[in-house]
């Protein structure tokens, strides 16, 4: 798999939730915090989004697409400053998974939340903000406009497997809003993600996923990148903001949280697996980057 396949696998995404949200005329919802991350769509209208913590509102139009990375609570409204409601006023009475204002017929949102398995998922949000707003998505990926409308169109029906299916669909948008996002000028500033909009890097990272358990040197990286051990690992550190084999260290012991937390393999061998040829030399980096022992990891995660 890709670097962003591995960890999205890794991360294990769950839509929780799917809604919709049909408004008319004008309006204003305060929405709470929340876990997860949330995804939406906008597929008719317009509107403002403002997130707690950031200064600037966002104007959201149809074929828009954002994720709220943060958790935090938000404000969406056609008018800022009108007296907003509090969305549990509508969203508890949803008919059919879809909440409706002032009547609706203007504007209509689609969405997910996203939970995600095990405590990896700050690898991946932590390298976004807090919005990811992808103007025009729908119209940029075919793929991306199909899953729209076909959630949509399971969120207005209860088909057998309508759960299951509008669970899909949720994460091939996640995914597709990440790569449109990735591509975009902002994208390229996002960490290790951005890294892989960089060909050169993304071999090197690919590689280091690919094949984690092999003695990587920094010329063997900067090799598969084509560039000097000194212009790579640069690069690499002004894009990712750490040098390469801290992040493939990083990288090994992800993969060695989630075997102990998954499996009952020796922690020698979930050491070897990622590099290690003795416990005592994995033992150390595992506590060093995790800050725990994986004894004590996996004893946390069987509670």
């Amino acid at each position: 798999m890709d670097p962003l396949s591995d960890v999205l696998s890794l991360l294990r995404p769950r839509s929780a939730i799917s809604a919709g949200l049909d408004a008319g005329g004008e309006w204003a919802i305060r929405f709470p915090g929340h876990e997860g991350v949330k995804f939406n769509a906008v597929i008719r209208g317009a509107c403002w989004l403002i997130v707690e913590g950031e200064t600037e509102p966002h104007r959201i139009e149809a074929g828009d697409c954002f994720l709220l990375t943060r958790g935090r609570p938000f404000l969406a409204a056609t008018d800022l400053t009108i007296p907003a409601i509090e969305a549990a006023t509508i969203y508890d009475n949803a008919v059919d998974g879809i909440a409706t204002c002032n009547g609706g017929g203007d504007f209509f949102l689609i969405g997910g939340r996203f939970s995600f398995d095990g405590d990896h998922a700050g690898l991946l949000f932590r390298a976004l903000p807090a919005v990811v707003h992808v103007q025009d998505a729908s119209n940029q990926a075919v793929v991306l406009r199909w899953a729209l409308e076909q959630f949509a169109a399971e969120l207005k029906q209860e088909s057998p497997g309508s759960a299951l299916m509008a669970e899909h669909l949720a994460q091939i948008m996640l995914l597709q809003v990440l790569r449109l996002w990735l591509a975009s000028e902002q994208g390229a500033h996002a960490g290790w993600l951005g890294a892989l909009a960089d060909s050169r890097l993304a071999r090197a990272i690919g590689a280091m996923h690919a094949a984690p358990n092999r003695h990587w040197t920094l010329a063997d990286l900067a090799g598969l990148s084509n560039m000097s051990r000194t212009t790579f690992a640069q690069r690499f550190r002004e894009v990712v903001n750490q040098t390469p084999l801290d992040y493939l260290t990083g990288w090994r012991m992800r993969l060695a949280a989630d075997r102990l937390r998954r499996t009952e393999d020796s922690i020698a061998s979930i050491g070897y697996s990622v590099g290690y040829e003795s416990e005592a030399a994995f033992s150390t980096a595992f506590r060093r980057v995790m800050g725990c022992s994986p004894g004590h990891h996996r004893r946390a995660a069987s509670v």
